[in-house]
């Protein structure tokens, strides 16, 4: 049973905003999501700054999501997973959120049953330099091919996400 109701903030983790995350998500409105995703620590590491970063996450009743498989989510007492959809565990217990970049992508989503879906890069951000950005028609236009709830990321900030005319986005840069 996916949690509901689904966050419309998402903070993601990286490497960039590593030191200013606890401050980051304290500023979050309650109920906000986060995905911790940590990749550049050693798995002793990532575990313990998952732990660290737990308490806040709990004392603001943000959705703690982890970027990486079900075994390690449930391990961690994680409320999910991030990731691929065609890595994502169809098992029930954890809200699976999948990652997403074209409509290939979207299909497998929908198909697979996942929870929400992060569309990917709608406008050139930092973490992809010179990467294609969707733009917002792109955008828009794959959003129509989603039987789930989207969640726009890349380049995004409170005043792009009003733009865009969307309710739940995410960032890295952008809220950190």
């Amino acid at each position: 049973m996916p949690i509901q109701p689904l966050p419309d903030l998402w903070l993601l983790s990286d490497a960039r905003n590593d030191a200013v995350l606890a401050d980051a998500l304290a500023a979050l409105p309650d109920g906000s999501g986060f995905v911790f995703r940590h990749y550049h620590l050693e798995p002793d590491a990532r575990r313990e700054r998952w732990e660290m970063l737990r308490s806040i996450c709990c004392s603001k009743n943000h959705l703690m999501v982890l970027s990486g498989d079900a075994d390690t989510g449930h391990a961690w007492d994680a409320d999910g997973i991030y990731g691929p959809p065609e890595k994502l565990d169809t098992r029930p217990g954890l809200l699976r959120l999948a990652t997403a970049h074209d409509r290939r992508e979207i299909e497998l989503a929908n198909r697979i049953g996942a929870d929400a879906l992060f569309l990917s890069p709608v406008f050139p951000t930092r973490s992809h330099p010179g990467g294609n950005a969707l733009g917002a028609t792109q955008f828009h236009q794959l959003v129509a091919h989603s039987a789930i709830p989207v969640i726009a990321l890349g380049g995004i900030t409170a005043e792009r996400a009003r733009e865009l005319g969307v309710r739940r986005w995410a960032a890295i840069d952008g809220l950190s």
